[in-house]
Order: C-alpha cells, then structure tokens, then sequence
C-alpha cells in the first residue's frame, strides 16, 4: 500500500498499490468494491471528493485521474503535468 484515503462517510478507503486503486468497504469487513485499472506509473495519492462520489488519483505517470467511486470507471485523465 503507498497512498491511502477514507471516504466523507467512514464506510470506505480508497487505497494505491502499485499501478492501481483499490476502493474497499470497510464498514463490511473490508469487501473490495471495486479495483481502478489505468495509470502506467506508481500511484502516489488518492483523495475522495467532498461528496464521496469521485476520488482522484495521481501518479509517476505524470496523469491526474478521476474515477467514479460506485462504478470503478474512469470519468477523466489530466495529463501534461511535467514538473513537480
């Protein structure tokens, strides 16, 4: 595990391994809810939106992504980030 983040609610965490982000529920006993395939670099930050509805993912591979916390699927890519 490099990153990790809880959600608004507490009911689940969103954490990055490797090339992916895995978004378990945690009020379950740690069920995976669903796992973010699509950076080609380490993760090296998550974070939920306010409403628990989006989390954000940042990686070596110079891209911002955001994903939809329910589905799993990619809403968007912000790339061009050269520099720290």
């Amino acid at each position: 595990m490099d990153c990790v983040a809880d959600s608004p609610t507490g009911t689940s965490v969103a954490f990055g391994h490797g090339r992916t982000i895995k978004i378990v529920n945690v009020s379950s006993g740690c069920d995976t809810l669903c796992t973010l395939e699509g950076h080609t670099g380490l993760v090296t930050s998550v974070a939920f939106a306010p409403d628990g509805k989006t989390v954000a993912s940042g990686s070596w591979d110079s891209t911002v992504k955001l994903w939809d916390a329910a589905s799993g699927s990619q809403k968007s890519s912000l790339e061009g980030h050269t520099d720290w």
